[in-house]
């Protein structure tokens, strides 16, 4: 049995990833990670996702991932989607790639029509 103290910290740990869900957000960064995308690199992408976020201090960007995107042939797959319904999916990403679209699309909001599927 864990002791009071473990569960309030357990009951705070839960609390704030419920909040990060539910969060203010105006970016939604969906990466693919089922087999094929772990397999053509999208652990790499989705940490140059959160590394390069980190680095530029950018606030009102979640980044998640979901599981198979059911494009393996274009993988690793990411979507961006905006607070008000606007989504892009972009493929064959890299962790270039991701760094490329936090400062074009995300910072500056020009979507790079040359990654899209």
């Amino acid at each position: 049995m864990k002791s009071l103290a473990d569960l309030k910290k357990l009951k705070e740990e839960v609390q704030k990833k419920m909040n990060l869900r539910n969060s203010d957000y105006k970016y939604k960064i969906v990466v693919g990670m089922g087999t094929s995308g772990i397999a053509m690199g999208a652990r790499e992408v989705m940490r140059a996702f959160l590394d390069e976020i980190s680095k530029r201090d950018i606030s009102g960007v979640v980044v998640t991932q979901s599981g198979e995107k059911g494009a393996s042939s274009m993988e690793p797959v990411v979507d961006v989607m905006q607070k008000d319904g606007k989504s892009v999916t972009y493929c064959q990403m890299s962790a270039e790639k991701a760094k490329r679209v936090v400062s074009e699309h995300i910072v500056n909001g020009n979507v790079i029509s040359e990654f899209l599927i």
